[in-house]
């Protein structure tokens, strides 16, 4: 049994220490936003925050976060999509299939959270979660839309 703090709510979640937090998270919590891409830490799409930072869930097991800690989702990022960069994708069109958009997004934020107003450099250098669909462009005029607040106010 392991005690995690996920968007905010404090869960009991009987998993073996080894599992990874990305099953966790999808199979005892049912928050399915995070998404299983290649289980190898290389690709993104599992992305949550810890502590503020960004970190690839499908290889960290459960043991390795405390009860202290706080994790949040895709899904505790803005509940209700007001998330200057959830408003940044909608606004650009951002994502083509979607499936790694999620942990574009928590990647972004923690991007954002670390450095408010990166260049296209620090944005390249930062993303490196991997699009199938190729919208990197895409991504980065969200980041920057979304970096400059413009119409989409802050969230």
């Amino acid at each position: 049994m392991v005690r995690l703090s996920i968007n905010g709510q404090m869960r009991e979640i009987d998993v073996e220490p080894d599992t990874p937090l990305l099953w966790a998270i999808r199979e005892q919590v049912g928050l399915t936003g995070t998404k299983y891409g290649c289980g190898v830490a290389q690709c993104g799409a599992c992305t949550v925050h810890i502590d503020g930072a960004a970190v690839r869930s499908c290889a960290m097991p459960v043991s390795a976060v405390n009860a202290d800690q706080k994790i949040v989702t895709i899904e505790g990022l803005s509940p209700d999509g007001s998330h200057p960069l959830q408003k940044a994708w909608v606004a650009l069109d951002v994502p083509q299939c979607g499936f790694c958009q999620s942990g574009m997004l928590m990647a972004a934020a923690a991007l954002l959270a670390q450095n408010p107003k990166p260049s296209e450099a620090d944005i390249r250098t930062e993303m490196t979660n991997i699009c199938r669909c190729g919208t990197y462009n895409r991504v980065l005029a969200g980041i920057k839309l979304a970096a400059e607040g413009s119409e989409l106010g802050r969230g």
